[in-house]
């Protein structure tokens, strides 16, 4: 949002469908709710492209503008799974298992799309867990030594040297 605006929430609305966002207006120091129609929505939409047409359009712009697109996603997905008359709790089961990192998985040999989600959940929780200046256990230039938890004999110092390349 704007700096005339600060985001408190956002929501979907089923029936009706419709996006909602909650926000301070500074100026005013009210706080309002803005309801956003999700009109010619389907079970077969393109999620990414309504993301995308929500946050260019000039009337919803300056409200999306700090709510994640991931957020938004998963947002139309909960509607696009109830048009498809998925429970609320299977669709979130679905959409976390989506999004969630797991460090066994080969990201080589998964599609465009599911790439791309995986991406933005490694970024969503880089953003999350990073520490900026400013914050009060932020520390400039932390050096630590890694003790390794393997031996390997290409790196021990007893094999030899580069020289005897």
């Amino acid at each position: 949002m704007s700096h005339q605006y600060s985001l408190q929430k956002c929501g979907i609305r089923f029936d009706p469908p419709a996006l909602f966002v909650t926000y301070t207006d500074k100026s005013a120091g009210k706080t309002r709710c803005r309801t956003m129609p999700i009109r010619n929505f389907t079970k077969t939409s393109t999620v990414a492209r309504f993301v995308e047409d929500f946050r260019k359009n000039p009337r919803h712009k300056k409200y999306l503008e700090d709510v994640p697109k991931s957020q938004l996603e998963k947002l139309l997905r909960l509607l696009q799974d109830n048009l498809r008359g998925m429970s609320l709790d299977q669709s979130l089961n679905e959409i976390r298992k989506e999004y969630s990192i797991d460090p066994n998985e080969d990201l080589n040999k998964v599609d465009e799309e599911t790439l791309r989600k995986k991406k933005t959940a490694m970024e969503d929780s880089f953003e999350k867990n990073r520490k900026k200046p400013g914050d009060a256990d932020f520390e400039y230039e932390v050096e630590r030594d890694f003790q390794p938890v393997e031996t390997c004999e290409w790196d021990s110092a007893d094999s030899g040297s580069d020289a005897d390349f």
